[in-house]
């Protein structure tokens, strides 16, 4: 139980990626040996499916050969990655904002309490990575999603964690408690309110707030 739980938290949608296998061990406190054998009973239900090089992701295994983007990813910095998500995220959030269904602003607010409530670097990345998720399943577009769910996939190669670790530990948990979730609450409350424009301009505030953290951590 402990095991689903934790996965409907960080891969809540059919193609999410989850963490590596020792991440997982580590934030379920059990063996590689246990998290593997509960691995295998999820996916043979359908719940996951993995690909060697690639990992592991939710849902049942696509029909055919899954999209061999890993060579985009390795080579992606994180600064070509906030760059696209600037360019993207914005107008999806307007989207979201003209097609939001009431149980959509409930979801999104779970996702900042979710934001609101980390405790550590681990916790703040999966709880930021779901809420910016939720607002593209809110957009209803599935090219919007898979979009996201491919900048999701970058966020968690190698080079996106070390940038965000130093960039970590420079602010601390309280700055992305308060400040980022904030700035979350925000877009929700323009999303809430059917604010095409506040939405977007929110969601392109909060972004350069990040990539201006990280610029200043990387210096």
């Amino acid at each position: 139980m402990r095991l689903r739980d934790y996965i409907d938290a960080v891969a809540p949608f059919v193609g999410d990626k989850l963490p590596a296998e020792r991440q997982l061990a580590t934030d379920i406190r059990c063996s590689r040996e246990t998290l593997r054998a509960g691995l295998a009973v999820l996916q043979a239900e359908g719940e996951l499916w993995r690909h060697v090089g690639q990992g592991t992701f939710r849902g049942s295994r696509p029909i055919g050969k899954p999209v061999r983007d890993i060579i985009l990813l390795e080579a992606t910095t994180p600064m070509d990655l906030m760059e696209a998500r600037v360019l993207l995220e914005p107008p999806v959030s307007a989207t979201a904002a003209l097609r939001r269904a009431d149980d959509d602003i409930v979801l999104l607010n779970q996702r900042v309490d979710a934001c609101q409530k980390a405790q550590d670097r681990s916790a703040c990345e999966r709880a930021d990575d779901a809420f910016h998720q939720t607002i593209a399943h809110v957009a209803r577009n599935p090219v919007l999603i898979a979009l996201l769910r491919y900048f999701s996939g970058a966020r968690y190669r190698p080079v996106w964690q070390r940038e965000w670790d130093r960039t970590y530990r420079r602010l601390g948990v309280t700055e992305f408690t308060r400040t980022h979730s904030e700035q979350h609450r925000i877009i929700v409350s323009a999303i809430a309110d059917r604010d095409a424009n506040a939405a977007q301009i929110a969601m392109a505030t909060h972004l350069e707030t990040v990539s201006k953290a990280m610029l200043v951590a990387g210096d």
